[in-house]
Order: C-alpha cells, then structure tokens, then sequence
C-alpha cells in the first residue's frame, strides 16, 4: 500500500507539494482567525509564496502561539467537530486539537500507509497495547489506522503483563504496538511463568513514544536488551498530535519515511533557516489536507537530521533519523551539551538498575544541575561508581546519582493525569 507519490521522483515530489501548499495557504486566509491575524502582522502575501523555498518568508509558528490562541487556530465552526485530542504536554501546557469526520479519515489514512510501512497487511493483527482514552490522540489513531489497511487490532490499553499474555496466547496477533520498554517487562512475566517467546506468533512490535535507534541506525541499548530474549522484529516510529502524521520505519530499518501527501517537513537552524545537509536541526512542519486545525511552518521543539537518499524499499521520500532530543530539554552540563536520550540509554544498559528519574534544575548561580534517581536490586557505592565512568566515558560529564525507593521512583515517572511514563522531570524556571 504504498502511495504512488512515495515513489515518485524528488522534482516530482516537491512540485506535488508546492500544489498542495498553495491550497494550504488559500485555506488558511479564509479560514483561520490566527493565520488571518499573522499574515496581516507581518505583511505576507500569499501570492507570493509559490515554492518550498519561499517559505522562509514566513514567520515560524511555535508551541506559544497554540497554547495563547489555541481557538483561533480553529478554521471549522464547531458544529463540524467530531474529537477532541489533547497533547501530552511534555513541554509545557496541554494544546487542544479539533478534528473534524475529514481530519479522522486523514488520521486512518495516514496510520494505514505507516502501518503497511512497517509490512502489515490484511492478513495481520494488531495488539494495542496503549490507551484509547484520555484525549490521546495516537490510541485512536492505531485502530482507525488498522481498520483502514483491513488488519485485525485488539485493544488491550496500557500496562497488566497477565492481560497481555493472555490476549498474545488467546488471539495470536501477529505486531504488538507498544513502548518497547514495556516489551521488558513482558518478557520477565514470560520467563517467570514459562512463557515460550519462541513460540507466540508475534512477528514484529510497532514501538511507540522511546528512541529504540541510535544515529547511526543500529539498535540501542535497550533495543538489544528486548532481542536478547525475544528475536522479534522492532520497528522505530516518530510522530506527534500536532502533526497527524507519523514516520515510520520499512523494512531496511532506515530512518522514518516522509508521507509528502500529509506533510512539508524543514529542519531548521537557531535562524529559522534550513540546515546544511547531514546537519541536526529543528523539525518544523507544514500539515497537508489537515480541516480543524492546520499549522504552517510549526516547530516542533524535536532535534532530527533528515536523510535524502532513496530508499532500498523503493520510497524516494525523505527519512527522519532517530529524535537526538527536545530542543528545551537541552542540557548545558559543566561546559558540554546533553541531551536526555543519551542518559536514558547509558541508564539502560546496567541491569542492577530497577527504574531510574532524571531531575534538571538550576543551582543557585543559575546553571544547569542533574540530579539522577535511581531503585536498584542491591544497594552499593561500588554501583553508584561504576554509573558514574559509564558517564564520564560516553558523555564526558557525571552528574550526581542517588538512591530512591521503587515506590518513589514510580510515583514520580507516573504523575495522576499523565499517559505515559515520565523519565525527565525539568524543574528549570
């Protein structure tokens, strides 16, 4: 199923694009109090912006805006809204987002062409393994994804290793979508209950919301802790509600592919300038055929590089390399720049570790300071030592590490309204 667009040249794919934009842009003068406001502000014609390259007339929108102004980002009036989804607020407040019954279809069509990315069929079944409330945008969009391609999904939700098994052994899916850190867990249950994972059916897991990459494409620490003891395929993906849109990756394991009918994607320096090719900058997106709620040239706050080259699989399209961290997670640490999945995959890598936290606040002269909690099954200063050269060896720097109870350390990656665990709590003003 994948699109024809995919396949198509690169000067193909972005005069396609240019077509799309143009729509985009008429659509927002008409529709959207926001935009209609920004353009006035800051003098755009919209006449004047036919290439992708003109876009760089066009002021950045940033995740203030939306949370000042969120409803009059709204182009639709209300009685044409179906669901309201709201962001996981990782970075700040929560954003509302409307979607009309287009914007849900738009939603299925782009999580069907990513799921049969990934090699999913008709044939296939899907386990979600992640909730379908609490105005989370990604549950529903797995099912109505699914539902699309014509593959069968179970909706198990989040959590309970017991439910989980019983719905692999009862049903056989053959994908699970989850955070791949959950699959440790699974495979812990399966060892204590004599569970074969040589022998379950499950092909390949779709592995949301957790870097399982590094740059260079080869699995990560805890990638390779889940093949170990489970020789399953692990497929990385990238997505997020304000987009609508995901990058997943083929079968070549690559980067995450770009859906040119969806989505403009530029990746921009401290300027709002496109970087140099192979160079790390800020996602910023364009969305295509989005109703409710369109944003144009939205920064998305993630640090990526993009990889031009054609695919072996065949898709032409641009790849998303592994997310290198959130641009206001960025840590200056004793004169070196940190981001946090760096310290999540060093964490990963000692066993003795049970379940960890990262603090960053400021000292009193105004600097950034880290603060690692962390349960282990046996308490030692020689422990706490050996993390700390693990550090000093992958990152140059070693921040301060105590001890906290399991109980502790739940409480605080598991606060009462989040969806998702919390690995970084940022206590910076």
């Amino acid at each position: 199923m994948t699109p024809e667009i995919e396949k198509a040249s690169k000067e193909e794919i972005k005069t396609f694009q240019e077509e799309k934009l143009k729509e985009m842009l008429r659509y927002l003068e008409n529709n959207s109090p926001f935009y209609q406001r920004f353009f006035k502000e800051n003098s755009i014609h919209i006449s004047e912006i036919k290439t992708l390259e003109d876009l760089k007339k066009i002021p950045v929108t940033t995740k203030d805006h939306l949370q000042q102004f969120n409803n009059d980002f709204i182009c639709v009036p209300k009685s044409e809204i179906i669901d309201y989804v709201t962001t996981s607020g990782t970075l700040g407040d929560p954003v509302t987002f409307a979607l009309t019954d287009n914007d849900l279809e738009r939603l299925a069509y782009n999580e069907a062409i990513s799921f049969a990315c990934c090699g999913v069929g008709k044939e296939d079944t899907l386990q979600l393994m992640t909730t379908m409330d609490r105005r989370f945008m990604a549950g529903l969009a797995y099912f109505l994804g699914a539902r699309k391609l014509g593959s069968g999904i179970i909706r198990v939700g989040s959590g309970i290793p017991e439910l989980q098994w019983d719905t692999i052994l009862k049903f056989k899916p053959t994908y699970l979508i989850t955070v791949p850190s959950f699959l440790l867990k699974l495979i812990e249950y399966a060892q204590q209950h004599e569970i074969d994972l040589k022998n379950t059916g499950v092909k390949a897991v779709i592995c949301i919301g957790e870097p399982i990459r590094e740059q260079d494409f080869s699995l990560n620490i805890l990638a390779k802790k889940i093949k170990k003891d489970w020789d399953i395929e692990l497929f990385s993906t990238y997505a997020s509600t304000e987009m609508s849109t995901a990058f997943n990756e083929c079968e070549i394991h690559n980067g995450g592919h770009h859906h040119p009918e969806l989505i403009i994607a530029e990746i921009l320096d401290e300027n709002n300038l496109p970087v140099s090719e192979g160079e790390v900058g800020e996602l910023t997106i364009t969305t295509l055929g989005v109703e409710a709620m369109p944003l144009l040239r939205f920064k998305t706050g993630d640090m990526v590089q993009a990889y031009n080259e054609p695919c072996k699989c065949g898709r032409n399209t641009l790849r998303l390399g592994p997310v290198v961290g959130r641009k206001k997670q960025m840590i200056k640490y004793k004169g070196t720049t940190l981001y946090p999945p760096a310290m999540y995959n060093i964490l990963n890598d000692f066993s003795g570790i049970e379940n960890y936290v990262i603090e960053i606040f400021h000292n009193e002269l105004g600097t950034d300071e880290i603060l690692i909690k962390i349960a282990a099954d046996s308490i030692s200063e020689e422990l706490l030592l050996e993390i700390k050269d693990h550090f000093r060896a992958k990152l140059r720097v070693a921040p301060k590490i105590e001890y906290a109870t399991l109980e502790e350390i739940q409480a605080l990656r598991n606060p009462p309204l989040s969806r998702k665990p919390i690995e970084l709590i940022d206590r910076r003003k």
